[in-house]
């Protein structure tokens, strides 16, 4: 297999990337809190890991890749204490928790679908490992690097620094974390600020909860990973993956967590992409540019000026490198659009190409292009630098235009530096990158909404004749198939994707 290097967050180098096990390749990586819709900040990582996680399996790797939801309320160290976010939009939303998170998980799930990510190999849930999060908590105590306080359970972070490095991934230390810790409701139970919560107590209002050897109550949120990451990927694993907001305290808590527990830091490669900015700024609730990926692809928010495909999305995240900041803006957005348009109608031009002689008429561009394409796998082997790829690309379409247009001879390129472009072409844009033709799938999902609103309009004419027997075989097949249909009190009818 190619050497593949990768930055290691843990040890700040690049690394090249050698398996626990030759051959197989295991990743973690933080999937979403289902407390609400998904996210502009939802769409890197998840495309980031998803295009490593394609490499890997072109290198030849069997990869186990892991991807979690948290649905157990996310309370969180850093921020509101104690706040369960899921419990708190439930009762806004007037829903049981459960069926908030079904509701948000199945439009997490369509809009991966949109950016044509491919499925992890195991979606575990955080609520569906409580077993396991309670008997590490219980390993964690035995070992004395936590105690219990009114039915709550705190990680011990002051007796682990003295024995571990705490800190060592973020590049925080203990003497920081003392002054920077925020003055958080609770605090009076912990022996030290710094210490996090593995258990929180239920107070009576709160929904979720579950018994435990401490009394009623609910994970805390670094928990779950340590739990669901050892479950299905063992006491070590190759890579772990997340956006760089989730190294401290959320990795730097579960390298805590793991170490006492399996006696391991967990994984050997931890992975970060870089931030999203919105305009140059942050985003925030407080600036009102967060993003939902339904409103991004409709067009519909103050700051868009206009509808983006997810392939444009998917595109324009990949022109940059994973590990620096990306600024969404409109200019960008329709540059990237412009591109991605560029490109793919590059790629159908030269896979209708049977030209080429069979020596090459220029030898000088032969000698280009040839490069330019074997750069490819040089780049993606230098930290998955997708950016670097698609310049290449670029380079190269204006030889295959100038092919088309009769700029440049037809048997300027040897028929097997053509088929050579073919080749790296297809399996970078569409294996490895996962890109679609935008204006091909916009004609199908055309189609399919066309379709789906005859049948919505079938089932409502076969309601109002009393027909409840069609009326019930129409939105059963559709639900058989992923597509849900609700009845509205005002008589409309809400189409949604499991």
């Amino acid at each position: 297999m190619a050497e593949l290097k990768v930055f290691n967050s843990y040890t700040r180098q690049k690394e090249v990337f050698v398996p626990l096990v030759p051959g197989y390749a295991g990743m973690y990586v933080c999937g979403p809190t289902v407390s609400g819709e998904s996210h502009l900040g939802h769409a890197r990582p998840y495309i980031t890991f998803d295009v490593l996680n394609r490499y890997l399996v072109h290198l030849g790797y069997k990869v186990r890749y892991v991807r979690n939801i948290t649905d157990a309320g996310h309370f969180e160290e850093e921020g509101r204490e104690a706040e369960d976010k899921i419990s708190t939009k439930a009762q806004i939303e007037k829903l049981e928790p459960m069926e908030l998170v079904t509701k948000y998980t199945n439009l997490f799930h369509w809009a991966m679908k949109q950016f044509n990510t491919l499925d992890p190999s195991i979606e575990p849930t955080a609520t569906g490992h409580i077993v396991e999060q309670i008997e590490m908590i219980k390993k964690i105590m035995e070992e004395g690097y936590a105690y219990e306080k009114n039915g709550s359970v705190y990680f011990d972070v002051k007796k682990y620094a003295e024995n571990y490095p705490y800190g060592k991934l973020s590049g925080r230390v203990m003497e920081d974390l003392l002054e920077t810790t925020r003055e958080l409701e609770g605090q009076e139970e912990k022996k030290n600020k710094q210490d996090f919560a593995l258990w929180k107590a239920a107070p009576p209002e709160h929904i979720m909860r579950w018994a435990s050897p401490w009394g009623e109550g609910f994970p805390g949120w670094h928990i779950e990973c340590s739990a669901m990451a050892t479950k299905y990927l063992g006491k070590e694993f190759d890579i772990h993956g997340g956006g760089m907001d989730l190294q401290f305290p959320h990795h730097e808590s579960e390298i805590a967590q793991s170490t006492i527990c399996n006696k391991h830091v967990p994984a050997r490669y931890w992975m970060h992409n870089n931030m999203i900015t919105i305009n140059g700024r942050k985003m925030g609730k407080s600036y009102n540019n967060v993003i939902k990926l339904t409103e991004l692809f409709s067009g519909n928010h103050p700051l868009l000026e206009q509808a983006y495909h997810p392939m444009t999305v998917r595109f324009f995240i990949l022109q940059t490198h994973y590990r620096s900041t990306l600024d969404f803006g409109n200019e960008a957005l329709q540059a990237a659009q412009k591109g991605m348009r560029r490109l793919w109608d590059a790629y159908q031009v030269l896979k209708g190409f049977t030209i080429g002689g069979a020596a090459a008429g220029d030898a000088e561009l032969e000698a280009k292009s040839n490069t330019l394409v074997d750069e490819f796998d040089a780049f993606m082997n230098d930290d998955i630098n997708t950016a670097k790829v698609l310049a290449n690309m670029f380079e190269l379409v204006p030889v295959i235009n100038g092919i088309k247009d009769g700029h440049i001879s037809a048997d300027a390129l040897s028929r097997g530096t053509i088929e050579k472009m073919q080749t790296a072409f297809k399996v970078y844009l569409e294996d490895i990158f996962g890109l679609q033709d935008e204006q091909a799938a916009a004609a199908d999902n055309g189609k399919l909404d066309g379709v789906l609103q005859l049948l919505v309009d079938i089932r409502k004419e076969a309601k109002s004749k009393k027909d409840f027997a069609t009326s019930d075989k129409i939105r059963n097949q559709l639900q058989e198939l992923g597509i849900l249909l609700k009845d509205e009190k005002d008589g409309g009818v809400s189409i949604s994707f499991a």
